[in-house]
């Protein structure tokens, strides 16, 4: 218990520190039965991800035959590594070259839904700017000082985050636009002035998709890692309607049989 209570007050200065930075996450409305976002996702993932990042947990021919795609047609337009179609999805790229062009090795995505959450990578994979400061040129709003380049440029194009102050509900931001943080702002003495501080991302347009366009793709993306963090995840989902209602027509027999055994008792 006293491990535990210490372990609790470790972590409140992160929760504390998550809550008061975090930039706020859009809702990833993905859909597991949509077998054709799940595809565009793949097709995705494996021309803009896969260079650097593995599903090192998953075959391709698991992923072929769960999605829907002929095994040929995975060979001849997703495997870009030579390998085998029953081979791992693992990256042509060694881990020594990935730390030396990136700071670190590129992490395995294969459970990365399911570690950031599916909101969280949404709205990462749409919240890179440009920032002269860093490496690539670009830092991103919901993972700061991010060691990655903004490999979907020439889908999304750049985006620039600016912020304004303002005190009223309704803000005049231009087309495109998309509020990434809003903070309360405060004077020397910590007393609310009532203005509010917003940031958000303004997209020059210059890329080959528009905001809308890029939003539904990214969200195909999500959803096939989504699908790779537990591929099985509508099998189980359905197992456990069938396992609530076994438990439940049990339920009326050990009623019955209860009432049974305490006749005689009473």
């Amino acid at each position: 218990m006293k491990k535990l209570f210490i372990a609790l007050l470790t972590l409140l200065p992160m929760a504390a520190f998550a809550s008061g930075n975090a930039a706020h996450l859009d809702e990833a409305n993905y859909d597991l039965r949509d077998k054709a976002s799940l595809q565009n996702g793949a097709k995705i993932f494996m021309n803009y991800c896969s260079t650097c990042h593995s599903t090192q947990y998953q075959r391709y021919s698991r992923v072929a035959d769960d999605l829907g795609i002929g095994r040929d047609v995975m060979t001849e337009n997703l495997v870009f590594t030579g390998v085998k179609v029953g081979s791992l999805m693992k990256t042509a790229m060694p881990a020594e070259s990935g730390a030396k062009w990136f700071g670190a090795t590129p992490p395995d995505l294969t459970l990365e839904a399911r570690l950031r959450g599916a909101d969280w990578v949404y709205t990462y994979l749409r919240s890179f700017y440009i920032d002269e400061t860093r490496p690539f040129g670009v830092n991103n709003v919901v993972f700061p000082s991010v060691g990655m380049p903004h490999v979907l440029e020439e889908l999304q194009g750049t985006a620039r985050l600016l912020e304004i102050k303002h005190n009223e509900e309704e803000l005049d931001l231009p087309e495109g636009a998309r509020i990434v943080k809003e903070t309360e702002v405060v004077d020397a003495n910590g007393v609310a002035t009532g203005e509010i501080l917003t940031s958000y991302l303004s997209p020059d347009g210059n890329g080959e998709l528009s905001a809308e366009e890029f939003d539904e793709a990214m969200l195909d993306l999500v959803n096939f890692l989504v699908y790779s963090a537990e591929p099985n995840q509508l099998e189980r989902q359905e197992m456990g309607f069938w396992v609530i209602g076994f438990l439940l027509i049990l339920l009326v027999f050990t009623w019955f049989l209860n009432r049974e055994y305490w006749r005689d008792v009473h």
